[in-house]
């Protein structure tokens, strides 16, 4: 079940901030890494590639976590736990495109890599703050 994104935190997600993705790696340590993100009012997408770790590790364990820290105030911050539900293919990069736009890039052009784009969803199970 999921858990609403508390409503005096929802500018974090609404905000282009680089957030930090944890997901766990084939040896069940931790990997982190900043990421673009978008919110569209029910989940968190991402766009990758087919050929990195980050998606390698989704693909054995779908579950994930997003640190967003207001770059205004570094003590206040959302943590969304949730599961990849979905990799939708995104072959012409458009989504690259979107989410560069989102922040700040108005000329942003899709990556060399995009044959290679998914676009990674999230869901939202689990928030914590402070």
């Amino acid at each position: 079940m999921s858990q609403p994104v508390p409503d005096d935190l929802i500018d974090l997600l609404e905000r282009p901030i680089f957030a930090s993705l944890g997901t766990i790696r084939p040896d069940a340590s931790p990997q982190v890494n900043p990421m673009w993100f978008d919110y569209d009012g029910q989940t968190l997408r991402f766009t990758h590639t087919t050929k990195r770790a980050k998606y390698r590790n989704l693909q054995l364990n779908p579950a994930m976590s997003l640190l967003v820290t207001d770059p205004d105030d570094p003590n206040r911050y959302l943590e969304v736990r949730g599961r990849l539900i979905e990799a939708v293919p995104d072959p012409d990069g458009a989504y690259y495109v979107h989410l560069g736009q989102r922040y700040g890039n108005p000329d942003q052009q899709p990556p060399p890599d995009a044959p290679d784009r998914v676009i990674l969803v999230m869901s939202i199970e689990k928030t914590s703050r402070h």
